[in-house]
């Protein structure tokens, strides 16, 4: 399997009204030895039923707006809609919304 498929498979497995950051997908295909900045590559070209907007920055941003504010929106809106909560300043509480797959570590903010 390629390393972009692998982290396509990661993503598809964040359940609806949870998050994941760039960092936990690396970790999550350590045979890669991914960085949380190549995820974030193929998060870019992720193909139809790859849950992009699932995928989030450390600390709960939306890094997507450095590329396109009608994206930021639209991740933002399709986040909403499933139910995640933003703070006034624009983050996610991860604490609360971050997806820890069964028996894997808690990553923190990674």
């Amino acid at each position: 399997m390629d390393p972009d498929e692998a982290v396509y498979n990661v993503v598809r497995r964040i359940p609806r009204g949870r998050v994941a950051t760039y960092g936990q997908v690396a970790s999550l295909v350590a045979e890669y030895s991914l960085t949380a900045r190549q995820v974030g590559g193929f998060m870019r070209f992720a193909p139809e039923g790859v849950p992009w907007h699932r995928v989030v920055g450390a600390h709960g941003t939306l890094p997507i707006g450095k590329r396109s504010a009608e994206l930021h929106m639209l991740q933002r809106r399709l986040l909403e809609a499933e139910g995640v909560v933003f703070h006034p300043n624009g983050r996610i509480s991860l604490d609360e919304f971050q997806w820890l797959p069964d028996g894997a570590p808690s990553s923190g903010t990674s």
